[in-house]
């Protein structure tokens, strides 16, 4: 209707033209000159014909006769009376003709249902098969992993793991089961296993590959869980607008004021202004969201080109960060109180790492907890660090990091490179240093004169998986040594198995608290079959441990390793490793991981997890 004056002022233009010339005709001249109608002649009655009876008065239906089709009488605004005609009954809270002109368009279509379930074309529409990110052949897991697998079991590994895990490489192998193009098992919907995986990875903070994930589906086919899921992936990616298509074709799945301004800050960019406005205003109006969330919400519909665009944000009295707060606070370039990000959960900073609209030092800042849980890789953590030495913006004092990074791979001597490695790696003895510095360490030569630095250049490189580089260093470290408890983990082969002086040596010199480095390098060694029973028993003994009492846990795992289900022994291993620190981890726990993991034909990776812990107990 709104484009009803075009017309009009199209038909004035052609007007105007006739009135100067008159086109000739392209076609033929029965189409300008028809000839004249001849009256049909009626046909003859049929003698074998029954008369034809016409009523003057409507037929009244028979009891039980409809006279519409069912999937019309059944729509509850349609009632049928006996007797007579169809009436349509307009529900009595139905708008009036002057409240449906005021009405905008999304209310409107939401008011008859006109809003499509798919933004797709049919023949564009993907089938909910293998539904994931990486295929086979670029690393994933085969797509028939779990589909033979009993549902509820792959449900409770997916359900009960919340997220975060101590193993850096414990994570990386559930993200790359998450992520895989799989098909679901047996008795489990698609849709419901990509919002366990989605749900899972947004817990693990890797809200990219959950985004990635969620968009293999059409939006036609989400389901309430799997809207939520995505809606939490595009907040911690900091792209709200990614969920639009879903918010747009499915406006009632979720419930709550943020899934309310999301689809006004939708409406806004796909031009629908005025209605934007109004359901914020009414938000804000109506105390239905905390004055901070709208006012970011109408800052960032105002973005689209007509609004808002002056809403002032003021933090005076806000006391908690949400998801919501932090998405779009930096999706507008809007500063965050200090304190009140500080004093925040560490799961922004897994967000802040990767988001492009933050500042090249918060991403920096932030990248070394990333780097510890998994969410980014050694080159990842090295770009980001050459981004702030390179930058003309950022401060001289903030590009600090990168030049003493840059210390660590070109300085003259390898003294000189060793000294920036133990200056970017500091006194706390974080890990996400070590995940940053792990090819520095690695161009590192193999001397007597490092000798006292070698654990720590050798942890350095197995945080990036750069075994072989490692093993370097298994002539020169000293039998029973740290460094030599990281190689005896790390090495890809042993021949023999590893003697009770060199395990007697390293509980001896072990400084760790409650020994725990003891525990985790004899869980490792009987994880991977690198040492003896009577060995095991001996110091099972010592250390007051037991590595193989049973559990529902250890059972269930142990029984997926025996037929080298691989994907489900990673689903299980990540059960068994959540937590904040390697303090929460058992080493019985770690017996049953790396030894499951090595069955299952994950070999490498339950190397690096053994390897990993001795490092970091």
């Amino acid at each position: 209707m709104k484009h009803y004056w075009l017309a009009g002022s199209a038909l004035l233009l052609f007007g105007s033209g006739l009135a100067l010339a008159q086109p000739e005709s392209l076609l033929p001249d029965i189409f300008d000159n028809p000839p004249p109608e001849e009256p049909t002649p009626a046909p003859a009655p049929s003698s074998s014909a029954a008369p034809v009876v016409r009523p003057t008065q409507p037929v009244a239906p028979q009891p039980g006769e409809d006279l519409l089709p069912p999937s019309v009488t059944s729509d509850p605004v349609i009632q049928q009376i006996p007797g007579a005609p169809v009436q349509v009954v307009l529900p009595e809270d139905f708008p009036t003709l002057e409240e449906l002109e005021e009405m905008e368009d999304y209310e409107i279509n939401e008011l008859f249902g006109l809003r499509p379930k798919f933004d797709v074309p049919p023949g564009a529409r993907r089938a909910l098969a293998r539904i994931g990110v990486i295929a086979r052949d670029e690393g994933g897991f085969p797509s028939q992993s779990l589909a033979g697998q009993p549902a509820a079991l792959v449900r409770a590994a997916l359900e009960k793991n919340r997220g975060p895990m101590v193993s850096r490489w414990g994570h990386i192998l559930l993200r790359r089961v998450l992520a895989s193009r799989m098909d679901a098992p047996d008795g489990m919907d698609a849709v419901e296993f990509a919002a366990l995986r989605a749900s899972l990875l947004d817990h693990m903070g890797e809200f990219h590959v959950a985004r990635m994930l969620v968009q293999d589906v059409d939006s036609g086919n989400y389901s309430p869980h799997l809207v939520a899921a995505a809606f939490d992936s595009y907040l911690g990616s900091g792209d709200l607008l990614g969920i639009c298509p879903v918010a747009r074709s499915q406006p009632t799945a979720l419930e709550g004021a943020e899934w309310i301004m999301t689809q006004a800050i939708c409406d806004a960019y796909l031009g629908e202004t005025r209605g934007s406005e109004r359901r914020l205003d009414r938000a804000l109006g109506t105390g239905e969201a905390p004055e901070i969330d709208v006012r970011l919400a109408q800052r960032y519909a105002g973005a689209a080109g007509i609004g808002a665009t002056g809403v002032t944000i003021e933090w005076d009295g806000v006391d908690e960060l949400t998801p919501w707060r932090f998405s779009l606070a930096r999706m507008l370039g809007e500063p965050l109180p200090e304190a009140l990000r500080s004093g925040a959960v560490r799961q922004f900073d897994l967000a802040d790492a990767l988001i492009p609209a933050v500042s090249l030092p918060e991403r920096v800042a932030a990248a070394d907890y990333a780097a510890q849980r998994g969410v980014m890789s050694s080159s990842a953590m090295v770009d980001l660090y050459s981004q702030l030495y390179a930058s003309e913006v950022v401060a001289a004092g903030d590009r600090v990091p990168g030049q003493i990074l840059r210390e660590a791979y070109v300085a003259e001597n390898p003294a000189a490179r060793l000294a920036a490695m133990r200056q970017l790696w500091g006194t706390e003895g974080g890990y996400g240093p070590r995940v940053l510095t792990a090819y520095a360490a690695a161009r590192m030569p193999v001397s007597e004169a490092f000798l006292d630095d070698a654990a720590d250049l050798i942890g350095s490189m197995l945080a990036a998986g750069l075994d072989r580089n490692a093993r370097q260093w298994g002539t020169l470290v000293p039998e029973g040594s740290e460094a030599w408890g990281l190689l005896v983990l790390a090495q890809e082969q042993r021949n023999g198995s590893v003697s009770s002086g060199a395990l007697d040596t390293f509980v001896d010199d072990d400084e760790s608290a409650d020994s725990r480095k003891s525990k985790f390098l004899l869980a490792g060694l009987a994880g991977l079959g690198r040492v003896d029973s009577g060995t095991i028993a001996d110091f099972s003994n010592r250390l007051e441990v037991n590595l193989t009492r049973e559990s529902v846990w250890s059972q269930r795992i142990s029984q997926a390793a025996e037929y080298r289900n691989a994907a489900l022994v990673a689903l299980l291993a990540g059960v068994g490793m959540q937590g904040d620190s390697w303090s929460q981890m058992t080493a019985r726990q770690l017996y049953f991981i790396v030894r499951s993991l090595d069955q299952a034909g994950l070999n490498a990776e339950a190397r690096m997890i053994a390897a990993e812990a001795v490092a970091r107990a």
